[in-house]
């Protein structure tokens, strides 16, 4: 028997479902877990069985999945009967956490299909997007340890979150709009308005109104990035009188405003989904003082199912700038801006860990980071050095 032990971003990303499915693809019994510190794996089979089995870890594993260190000992055999998935144990060491994630694709897919049950919820995810590093407490990565855990699954979410071969199996953020987190738009102080959320929000902005809005690890304001008057009292505000904002607007839509490399649209597409510093093209809807006296632009992509549902009738083009009192880090509670917005679309999931949006800057076919953040953190930065 082989015992496995691998450490690095292997929570959170579907990890232990995909050793489970190529476990039974290579005909080998035992298990898989996770442990504080990271993923520990118990095989049992005939040699080349393995060998396809370390091959397929390493060359397979989920696009979100990182291994750090992998190491293998053996132990007498025990007598398995099948590959199953064990309950997550804690004990010694640390494991990474994995980043915030944007929506996937097939996540995607299913918010705007009328048919599936999370039609337009908008906090839908899976293993390969979602919340991560903003709604955990502690390793290992399990619901009870997040801010998830107050929240009970529905029949079919629990269906869901214990089927292995589910791409939703045991991701810690799963929910539907019978059990999961709720949204609610509030006024100016702070008292709900009773009718839909999303539709409100979006004929507020569409009339010039500074909204906050609650995402991922953090309140955006947002605003009509066309309406130059709404951007001028953001403006004052927000005490800020020239630094640009960041616009936030779909991929047909930010292509008639910046100037944008195959290499710089990999990026904001990337599962990290970052501000992008470009170029802005000379004919724009974008308001002169968005970015006034600059020849770029910051943009981004909708990144949170929430920010999807908004844009497919908001203005085109957002504002979308950190939720901050001057000099105060990203808030994570409406009362903290009151006095910076009109109306304030909030949710009631706490967030534990808060992160602003990262933003960068492209440099000949690679780029820097002018602030790391959401999307890349808690992620370390591995340096080479000698000892």
């Amino acid at each position: 028997m082989l015992k496995i032990k691998i450490n690095g971003i292997v929570q959170g990303v579907g990890f232990r479902p995909f050793v489970y499915r190529i476990a039974r693809e290579c005909d080998l019994k035992g298990y898989v877990l996770n442990s504080s510190a990271g993923v520990e794996i118990a095989v049992c089979g005939q040699e080349k069985d393995l060998q396809n089995f370390f091959t397929a870890i390493k060359t397979e594993k989920p696009a979100a999945a990182q291994i750090n260190s992998l190491s293998v000992e053996k132990f007498p055999d025990e007598k398995f009967y099948k590959f199953s998935i064990k309950k997550s144990s804690v004990n010694e060491g640390i494991t990474q956490i994995s980043p915030d994630l944007a929506t996937c694709k097939d996540c995607l897919r299913e918010l705007f299909s009328p048919e599936d049950p999370r039609y337009k919820y908008p906090f839908i995810n899976c293993t390969n997007c979602g919340p991560r590093y903003s709604i955990i407490e502690k390793t290992p990565y399990d619901r009870p340890f997040t801010s998830m855990k107050d929240f009970e699954m529905c029949d079919f979410c629990t269906r869901e979150y214990q089927d292995p071969l589910n791409r939703r199996f045991h991701a810690q953020p799963v929910a539907c709009a019978i059990c999961g987190p709720k949204l609610s738009l509030l006024d100016k102080e702070l008292l709900p308005i009773k009718k839909d959320p999303i539709t409100e929000t979006i004929r507020r902005l569409k009339e010039g109104k500074i909204v906050a809005i609650k995402g991922i690890g953090g309140f955006h304001l947002a605003c009509d990035a066309s309406n130059n008057k709404a951007v001028a009292e953001l403006r004052k505000r927000k005490k800020r009188p020239d630094k640009p904002f960041a616009v936030m607007a779909k991929a047909d839509d930010l292509e008639n405003i910046a100037e944008a490399s195959q290499h710089d649209w990999k990026i904001l597409n990337s599962p990290a989904a970052p501000i992008l510093i470009l170029p802005q093209k000379k004919q724009n809807l974008i308001a002169k003082n968005v970015a006034p006296q600059n020849p770029n632009l910051g943009i981004f992509l909708p990144y949170a199912p929430l920010h999807h549902l908004l844009l497919t009738e908001s203005p085109p083009f957002l504002i979308m700038t950190s939720g901050n009192q001057k000099g105060e880090p990203i808030a994570s509670e409406p009362k903290h801006l009151q006095n910076l917005a009109d109306y304030f679309l909030t949710n009631d999931r706490p967030i534990l860990n808060r992160s602003d949006d990262s933003v960068l800057r492209p440099i000949q076919n690679s780029e820097i980071f002018l602030r790391r953040s959401r999307g890349y953190v808690p992620n370390p930065i591995l340096i080479k050095k000698k000892l």
